[in-house]
């Protein structure tokens, strides 16, 4: 019964062998049908086993010649069929693999060289077996094999790691860098982007796609994914991002995915802040108010400036009063990590009144920083602000002070920085303020007042420096870009062009040519402009006083003719499939994210019918296409439109051929049109778009076919 069960598995093992060689040569060509699906997602389920299994039977195996074992029938027949049950198992994982691996989201380096050391596990361990009851296997053999598999085991599991827990997930806690210090930290880089590595990146690298969404880059941030933008600037309450983070646990769609580390409430908040503060990819963290909440926590977890921090003559409060104090209109912070100073944070107009001060008692020795931006604050209100002595901050912008009680603020003998921007003020209201010496920093803009004004306040504190906002230096400004304002970029008959720009009393100044506009000779834009054909837009704004804006340019296509069905007779890539043939008539454009599931690609021939319901006359075909170089993304070689009553009728009628990629040719969507001749009306048409059959040999992959993206057909 044994041996019929050992030769049944020794039977199966090659089998299984011979279809990893299968699969391994199908490569790209390998389609894996919807019901397959399934079982390739079992690889991350059951490649524990055979890595146990494996690394149990090497052990054995680098100690089976020892004198103690060498004739140990027991540990010799156990190592046997413990080396047949691990390679039956890790060969049983990598064809799972590789089904999976085909899905759309898994690609790049960390892909490879996980598959391929992979692959080498189970052909060595097959190989170990076959020889290892040989006569010329020696302990030698059995030595080195078991250290190369195990060595194999590791790697392809260190790039194993990588694609489900991002790069370095091994090494990574080790090689952690030092805090930035909070001077020199940007708010993006060392603030916002070690959210996403720590929790997000795992599954949103270059490696693995999930959702057709990238988060190492600022570029790839701003594309977004499948389903959509990541953020609205400004607006967190209606950006993906922050949906998705708050959605129950439960959920399919909460991200991180149930199982993996979840954001902390911190981390959620600073996420929070960052997308309602347009995020910027440059600002330094010092570059926000003092009083800022990003600011503020964030400097919680970065390195203080050296030599700056300051020592407090107080004991840190109780937890318990600050988790009781905490809610959802007033939020406290430490200062700095294992800082006993504190920062407060006030919120919600319709919920301010006086108490909200009051209550904050049990803790007014450790607050140092206090933000009341926004709120109604009256004069009356101050008394009670200057309770809280160690006051380091103050920040009372927008307020509904009018200056008369600012003499209260005398009492804040530690006071270092105070805006009272948008209160209207007079120089006496702001003079009263000579008393407190620590005074540094007075931001005043839009309170009316002027630095002649603030004269005896200058004296009396000759380190005190007025903020006053933006100050005209006499350079002038860019006009920032047009917009198109059309929600809409494909039209039928005529489309009425809607250009924009947030400065009021520009002039925008439109080419339909391709040419540059100028302030002089390029047509000047008017509401109610009417395009009528397929068009290249390049605008550029322009006003008196102002530096001309950057050239927008704006694609427009007009679309006669849709199929009224579609389909293919050979299939794009199965990473590449977008929404199937109805990709090309949704009337929605791919954009620059070729991962986005908009798009479909092959590296061969496409071919597809399309079919109307009332025979058209169309004139010519144009197909939007990407070229990205880099990616291996090249144009078409060449596209051909055959048409006619039916399928079984058709003839040319139109082909076109692009001109040889060049090294230098930039990344660009485009359109290829192709003329059409008909003489009769026609019900039935075959589009047919051919890729680069070899790659240029100045590329990285050259000799290989280049890939084909196409997003739409437009037939008019």
């Amino acid at each position: 019964m044994k041996s019929s069960h050992k030769g049944f598995a020794e039977g199966a093992l090659f089998a299984l062998n011979i279809f990893i060689l299968v699969l391994l040569a199908a490569g790209d060509s390998l389609v894996v049908p919807l019901w397959l699906q399934p079982v390739g997602r079992l690889h991350p389920l059951i490649l524990h086993f055979p890595i146990v299994i494996l690394l149990l039977a090497m052990l054995m195996e680098y100690f089976r010649f020892r004198n103690e074992f060498a004739n140990e029938r027991l540990y010799q027949n156990f190592a046997d069929y413990l080396l047949l049950c691990g390679a039956l198992l890790s060969s049983l994982t990598v064809i799972m693999g590789l089904l999976l691996s085909r899905e759309p989201g898994y690609e790049g380096g960390n892909l490879l060289w996980h598959k391929w050391f992979g692959v080498s596990v189970v052909f060595i361990s097959y190989g170990i077996y076959l020889i290892r009851n040989k006569p010329k296997y020696s302990a030698t053999l059995a030595k080195t094999g078991a250290l190369v598999l195990m060595f194999c085991l590791v790697i392809a599991g260190h790039f194993g790691g990588n694609l489900t827990h991002g790069d370095d997930f091994v090494l990574g806690p080790v090689m952690s860098k030092d805090k930035v210090p909070l001077e020199q930290a940007l708010v993006y880089r060392d603030v916002i982007n070690p959210i996403f590595e720590a929790k997000c990146q795992s599954c949103h690298n270059a490696d693995k796609m999930k959702g057709g969404l990238m988060l190492t880059s600022q570029s790839a941030l701003l594309k977004g994914g499948k389903s959509g933008k990541l953020f609205v600037p400004g607006k967190p309450e209606i950006s993906l991002l922050l949906q998705r983070i708050h959605l129950p646990d439960g959920e399919k769609k909460h991200m991180p995915p149930t199982g993996k580390t979840q954001l902390t409430d911190e981390e959620k908040t600073l996420l929070y802040l960052w997308v309602k503060g347009n995020p910027d990819f440059k600002k330094k963290v010092i570059d926000l108010p003092a009083t800022d909440s990003l600011r503020t926590i964030a400097a919680s977890f970065l390195k203080p400036a050296e030599n700056a921090e300051e020592v407090y003559d107080f004991a840190a409060a109780d937890d318990k009063d600050i988790k009781k104090l905490n809610n959802n209109y007033r939020v406290i912070y430490p200062l700095a990590n294992g800082s006993v100073a504190l920062a407060v944070n006030i919120y919600n107009k319709s919920t301010y009144n006086v108490k909200v001060l009051d209550e904050l008692g049990p803790i007014k020795k450790q607050v140092v920083s206090l933000n009341l931006n926004k709120m109604p604050v009256k004069d009356a209100d101050l008394k009670a602000i200057a309770q809280f002595e160690n006051v380091r901050s103050l920040s009372l912008n927008f307020s509904d002070l009018t200056g008369k009680g600012l003499k209260e603020l005398a009492a804040l003998k530690h006071l270092k920085t105070l805006s009272v921007a948008g209160v209207k003020l007079n120089a006496a209201d702001v003079n009263v303020l000579a008393p407190i010496k620590s005074l540094t920093e007075l931001t005043i803009w839009d309170t009316g007042l002027k630095i002649a004004d603030l004269a005896p306040l200058q004296k009396a504190n000759r380190q005190l420096q007025f903020i006053t906002g933006y100050k005209d230096d006499g350079k002038a400004l860019k006009l920032t870009s047009v917009q198109l304002k059309n929600p809409a970029v494909i039209f039928k008959q005529n489309y009425q062009l809607q250009l924009g720009n947030p400065i009021k009393g520009v002039d925008i100044r439109y080419t339909t040519d391709g040419s540059v506009p100028d302030s002089v000779h390029a047509t000047s834009y008017k509401p109610g402009t009417i395009i009528t054909q397929s068009t290249v837009i390049k605008a550029r704004a322009f006003k008196a006083g102002w530096i001309g804006s950057d050239t927008a340019q704006f694609n427009v296509y007009k679309c006669l003719y849709t199929p009224d069905s579609i389909s293919f007779l050979t299939y794009p890539d199965s990473k590449y499939k977008g929404d199937g043939p109805k990709t090309l008539i949704d009337k929605e454009l791919g954009g620059g994210n070729f991962g986005n599931g908009k798009w479909l690609a092959s590296q061969k021939d496409l071919d597809m019918l399309m079919w109307f319901n009332k025979p058209v006359e169309p004139h010519i075909l144009s197909l939007s296409v990407m070229r990205n170089i880099g990616s291996q993304i090249f144009l078409p070689s060449s596209v051909e439109v055959w048409g006619g009553v039916d399928q079984n009728h058709l003839k040319l009628l139109g082909a076109v051929n692009t001109v040889a990629p060049g090294k230098d040719d930039p990344f660009a969507l485009l359109s290829i049109e192709c003329p059409l001749k008909t003489s009769i009306p026609i019900s039935c048409m075959k589009l047919i778009a051919k890729p680069l059959k070899i790659v240029p040999t100045w590329h990285p992959a050259k000799g290989k076919p280049g890939w084909l993206f196409m997003d739409e057909v437009f037939i008019n």
